[in-house]
């Protein structure tokens, strides 16, 4: 069951060189108890759109339904019910939190603004978020000064679930994190969603974290969705020469295992000034006369598979190499390097 849809949502700033269409007509469906991934460059407008699908920046066109109820009209008294139910963890676990609350104001905070049980019972939703997310009672009484980077985001994700809710945006979660504590914050993360139904709507960049976090990928360049597909079909299968490009990208731990795609060359164009035809032109391989002049629909390529490319049908298949899994030499040479970092902790 959808519980949120964004419908030709945009969001256009005005700057002195002219306007930046840092968002331009994203649509998206989240289901209950389902994590959709928005990856692509730093810039694609992936943070964005997570803040436009909570309603914390205003749309410049578009719709978005929270639970059957439209939130583009919607008042104030409609927009807190949504905000009881909808949260974010962001990115940046030290600027999220206001360094002269203590930890239990912090996770307080919500309940007051909601209204929601006296103060023994906040007391004790207090005590029970901090299980819930690995830390003990006598944190609360801290700052977050007194704690590592990703105790920071531990204390992040308890707060958005502090008022109990059914959708978590998490931009950028773990990107600030180092690669172990990542491993730990993405498993709590999928634990959480086990035991309480959570919906995701997952912002990130790096595609080794969307292939452990998500069910669906949504894959962004310069505002817009050029790809969306389930995530298996989207790893074995993509159909838009960018999402190939981003898969290159992805850090490979077995040398022996590269496969046969290269990133593309150049940076990503000007928002204020995009190409003609498709954005991504100028940097594909495949790209042919009438890219530069017509922009590619987003299309149904295979049930449940979308693309924006003119040529998605004729690309041609990955080898199986591009599989992208370590080998399983590859694979006790990270558990014997890890066995050999925790005997030294």
């Amino acid at each position: 069951m959808t519980i949120l849809e964004v419908t030709d949502i945009a969001r256009h700033f005005r700057v002195s060189g002219g306007v930046v269409r840092a968002v331009d007509g994203v649509s998206f469906q989240l289901a209950r108890g389902e994590t959709l991934a928005l990856v692509g460059e730093s810039g694609c407008g992936k943070s964005t759109t997570a803040r436009l699908a909570l309603r914390l920046i205003e749309p410049s066109a578009g719709s978005l339904r929270f639970d059957g109820v439209d939130m583009t009209q919607a008042g104030t008294k409609a927009m807190r019910a949504m905000r009881r139910r909808a949260q974010i963890v962001f990115q940046d676990p030290y600027a999220s939190l206001n360094p002269r609350h203590t930890i239990a104001e912090t996770l307080e905070e919500p309940l007051l603004v909601h209204g929601i049980g006296d103060a023994a019972s906040r007391r004790a939703r207090v005590e029970e978020l901090l299980s819930l997310v690995g830390l003990a009672p006598f944190h609360a009484a801290r700052f977050p000064h007194e704690f590592s980077g990703g105790q920071r985001q531990r204390i992040g994700i308890a707060r958005a679930l502090s008022a109990g809710p059914d959708v978590v945006v998490c931009d950028e979660p773990v990107s600030a994190l180092d690669v172990s504590i990542q491993a730990q914050v993405v498993n709590l993360l999928k634990d959480l969603q086990s035991r309480f139904g959570l919906a995701y709507l997952f912002i990130a960049h790096d595609l080794a974290v969307v292939r452990h976090m998500a069910d669906r990928v949504a894959v962004m360049y310069l505002g817009r969705i050029v790809e969306q597909a389930d995530k298996r079909s989207l790893f074995a299968n993509p159909r838009h020469p960018y999402t190939r490009a981003l898969l290159a990208a992805i850090p490979r731990p077995d040398p022996a295992g590269r496969g046969r795609l290269s990133p593309p060359p150049g940076d990503p164009p000007s928002p204020i000034n995009p190409p003609p035809g498709c954005p991504f032109h100028p940097r594909c391989g495949f790209a042919v006369a009438r890219c530069a002049v017509d922009v590619p629909p987003l299309r149904e390529i295979a049930p449940g598979h979308v693309a924006a490319c003119h040529l998605a049908e004729a690309l041609p298949a990955l080898p199986p190499s591009m599989d992208d899994r370590p080998s399983p030499v590859a694979m006790r040479r990270i558990a014997l390097a890890a066995a050999r970092m925790a005997a030294r902790v």
